[in-house]
């Protein structure tokens, strides 16, 4: 396949739209087929207007008589099988170097007008059939719905109707916006799998969705575009670069995270000698520049540090951990900061509320539940009565899988069901209870013990939940935290089954799995605080 991708911004490749054109152009490679790309930057050709002369009709067919660069993008539209049209949308239509472009193709069609045409038009010059055509476009404003309307009517007529294919984006300044990358990255990757669907069967119903769907809520993205402009809107004064900053990041409150109370976060910028604050309440966040509150959390940091983690260059998490900032308060909002400032969650789709509509299925969740039940029932049941307890966890197991079958299993909820199963199997036939039960309670506490020497500890995979998902699970400091409350689970364990050894040689017996799950609830309690309590100490430099 052989495309032409005409790059009809004046910024060349430094537009907007030319990301969102590659983008779909390596989605069409991905799919498998040879394809040549040819491209051209309109803004480095040689384009004079059309002089209306109609030469390239009558005295010299087929031929301008203005000699520029038009006679290559002419040889180019006709050599190529897929032509993508990418643009950004200036004042409701292209660029004036397009326009210029469309204009001078006069010499492709002939004089003569086609008679069954509603509103007349001329035939081509040359066999057009089957080629395809694809246009591109960003524009600023927070939707594209309404806002290509003279785009449409003019390709309707170049193209026919029918002809060509369309991806129109709001929001286009966000694409370079390094701090926005992880929201428009997702987008580029739809655009991507929009470019493999197109040249199998066509674009998908769903994936036409999730390209109709706003990178942000109409109020998030006009908030952050009014604060780059570094206007203040108030006063007309020009606002610090620093202040800019802060205002954007305040745009980015998703209101839907308050939770009835007011939080307050001042950020100092140590190395400017800049200090903000941003409150966070029902209606959206203010940025404070005087007159500061009592703050519920600060963050102290050097201005370029808290740059390049907005940015990208660095994780908020690593630098943290090398000491490059430090946070004093509450530290929950650090914790949970993607859902602080992450937009708006209900993104909008064509003035619908994306949860009316749902784009995809969503990754299915652990559930620290399969790992711990299994063990729970036998060693309650089974202190109880060998015989009985034993066929109950076995059943229990089967019972437990089928409850959570829609849960993400890992291999621990794998390895706990097996083992049980086989520890409950071993009573039954060697009614050796007295031995078991210790050594379950020991493999329990191995299991969670050793599990600290890989790269992700055994609770990492079920509190992540709570943590951004899957991404806390490449945060050092989520993991360091984890490792650690992981070890002392396991030791936890492995010195209940040398109590268990004990106490299976008492009249206690029968109610070891009670004696022994006092313990872990408050071991639990202690998790709790100590998960948020570490990573706070982490923070505060301490």
């Amino acid at each position: 396949m052989k495309i032409l991708l005409i790059n009809g911004s004046p910024k060349g490749k430094g537009s907007n739209t030319y990301k969102l054109s590659k983008a779909f152009i390596e989605g069409i490679q991905s799919f498998g087929n040879e394809v040549i790309v040819e491209e051209i930057c309109v803004n480095r050709l040689e384009l004079k207007p059309c002089l209306g002369c109609f030469f390239c009709w009558n005295k010299t067919p087929g031929e301008c008589v203005i000699k520029d660069d038009m006679r290559e993008v002419i040889e180019k539209l006709l050599w190529a099988d897929m032509t993508i049209w990418s643009f950004p949308l200036y004042y409701f239509n292209v660029p004036g170097g397009l326009k210029n472009l469309i204009d001078r193709q006069l010499p492709m069609v002939l004089p003569f007008m086609v008679q069954d045409a509603q509103n007349g038009s001329h035939p081509s010059r040359y066999d057009m059939s089957g080629k395809k055509h694809v246009l591109i476009s960003t524009c600023g404003f927070y939707t594209a719905k309404g806002n290509y309307d003279s785009v449409i009517q003019m390709f309707n007529h170049l193209l026919g109707e029918k002809n060509y294919e369309t991806i129109f984006c709001g929001q286009g300044e966000l694409f370079r916006v390094p701090e926005l990358s992880g929201r428009t990255g997702e987008y580029l990757e739809f655009v991507k799998k929009a470019g493999r669907e197109y040249v199998d069967s066509g674009i998908l119903e769903e994936t036409r969705k999730q390209l109709d769907t706003l990178l942000f809520d109409r109020a998030t993205f006009e908030a952050m575009a009014d604060a780059s402009w570094g206007v203040n809107k108030e006063t007309g004064e020009k606002m610090d670069e620093s202040l800019i900053f802060t205002k954007q990041m305040a745009a980015l409150y998703n209101k839907n995270s308050y939770k009835g109370k007011e939080i307050v976060l001042q950020t100092d910028y140590t190395d400017i000698d800049k200090s903000y604050q941003v409150v966070l309440g029902e209606q959206g966040a203010d940025v404070l520049t005087e007159n500061f509150r009592e703050y519920t959390t600060k963050i102290e940091t050097p201005y370029t540090v808290w740059c390049d983690i907005a940015g990208g260059k660095i994780r908020g998490d690593e630098a943290m951990m090398k000491g490059m900032y430090k946070v004093k308060g509450d530290f929950e909002l650090m914790l949970h900061w993607d859902m602080y400032f992450g937009g708006q969650k209900e993104a909008v789709l064509d003035g619908k509320n994306a949860g009316e509509e749902k784009t995809g299925k969503q990754r299915a969740k652990t559930n620290m539940m399969l790992v711990l039940l299994p063990w729970i029932i036998f060693w309650v049941a089974v202190s109880v009565s060998g015989y009985s307890g034993s066929l109950i966890s076995i059943f229990a197991c089967i019972v437990i899988s089928l409850v959570f079958f829609r849960n993400r299993k890992t291999i621990y909820d794998v390895i706990s069901n097996g083992a049980v199963i086989l520890c409950g199997v071993s009573v039954l036939c060697f009614e050796n209870r007295d031995i078991i039960l210790p050594i379950s309670y020991l493999g329990f506490g191995l299991m969670w013990t050793l599990s600290c020497v890989t790269k992700i500890p055994l609770t990492a995979h079920y509190s992540a939940n709570d943590y951004n998902g899957e991404s806390a699970l490449s945060n050092p400091l989520f993991l360091k935290t984890n490792q650690i409350l992981t070890m002392m689970w396991g030791v936890l364990y492995i010195l209940t089954a040398i109590m268990t050894f004990f106490i299976m040689k008492t009249a206690f017996a029968p109610y070891l799995g009670i004696i022994n799950n006092i313990l872990p609830i408050f071991m639990g309690i202690f998790t709790g605080w100590f998960q948020r309590w570490y990573p706070a100490k982490v923070a505060r430099g301490k």
